[in-house]
Order: structure tokens, then C-alpha cells, then sequence
């Protein structure tokens, strides 16, 4: 299969990953149009491309460069599943000449550990030292009152 994966963000579908996070992911629902923009603009994304040209597939990292990324919103659409879309995204993620030499790279998932595990991704060592604060119905509140996303 012909795949061709970069990070140019004037090739990417920007219609179709925002539809796919905010109506069929588990993790992005009711994602604010102005807050997918936003966390586009501000990682390195990944887009993955079928012969045609058509995106089939999308990851972002937030990193500085140095010591330190967030993987999120991997998806690849439906129709080009179980064909190796994702551990090619995946592959070329773990090549990116800016991504190399981080001391640490963080996911969240509830079904692809598998996936990960592949590319050197573990339950986290040190689980203790970990926290975080999370809202986890801040795009259902923003959804009830748009203004209130600025």
C-alpha cells in the first residue's frame, strides 16, 4: 500500500480530523471548533495520505523540542484500519528528527496499548510522582455556552 505521511499543516483535512475528533473519538467529543484550531496550530501534526491524496489518518505531538512531548489525537479513519496505517504514523512519529532524545513522552489511551508498546511506550514508572488536573466535561460545558471558550 502507497501511504505518504509528513507534517506539512497546509496538506492537512483540518474538516475532516475536526469531525472525526469531535463526533466519533471517545476522548474529544463536543470539541469546540475554535479549540481544535487552536491545538492544531500549536503542535507538530501528522498527517497520513492515501495514494489519491485523501487523509486517512492524523497525529499530533505538543513538545518543546527538548526534553519533553504529549502524543494525542491518533486516529485513522474506519475504512483503512487493520491495513498498518497506524504503526506507519506511529514509525514515522518515532523518527521525527525533532522528536529524538526527549527524556520523556507521555500518551493517554483505553484500547491501543498494544500499538504503543511497539514503539517503546510502558505503564508509566513512576505513577506516584504523576498527577494531573483534568475537566473532564470542559467541551460539554463550552458546548452549552460558546462565549465562554476565549
Amino acid at each position: 500500500m502507497t501511504l505518504h505521511i509528513d507534517t506539512d499543516p497546509a496538506r492537512l483535512d483540518r474538516e475532516r480530523v475536526y469531525r472525526y475528533l469531535s463526533e466519533q473519538s471517545y476522548w474529544a467529543r463536543q470539541l469546540p471548533r475554535d479549540i481544535f484550531e487552536r491545538s492544531l496550530d500549536h503542535s507538530l501534526c501528522f498527517g497520513a495520505y492515501a495514494a489519491d491524496g485523501e487523509q486517512i489518518g492524523f497525529a499530533r505531538v505538543i513538545t518543546d523540542y527538548a526534553t519533553f512531548a504529549y502524543l494525542a489525537d491518533v486516529f485513522v479513519v474506519e475504512a483503512w484500519r487493520g491495513q498498518g496505517v497506524s504503526k506507519q504514523l506511529m514509525a514515522a512519529i518515532d523518527s521525527h528528527p525533532g522528536l529524538q532524545n526527549l527524556r520523556r513522552m507521555l500518551l493517554a489511551t483505553a484500547d491501543a496499548h498494544g500499538l504503543y508498546a511497539q514503539f517503546g511506550f510502558s505503564p508509566l514508572s513512576r505513577p506516584e510522582w504523576m498527577m494531573e488536573k483534568r475537566d473532564a466535561d470542559v467541551y460539554q460545558r463550552l458546548a452549552a455556552n460558546p462565549g465562554s471558550a476565549a
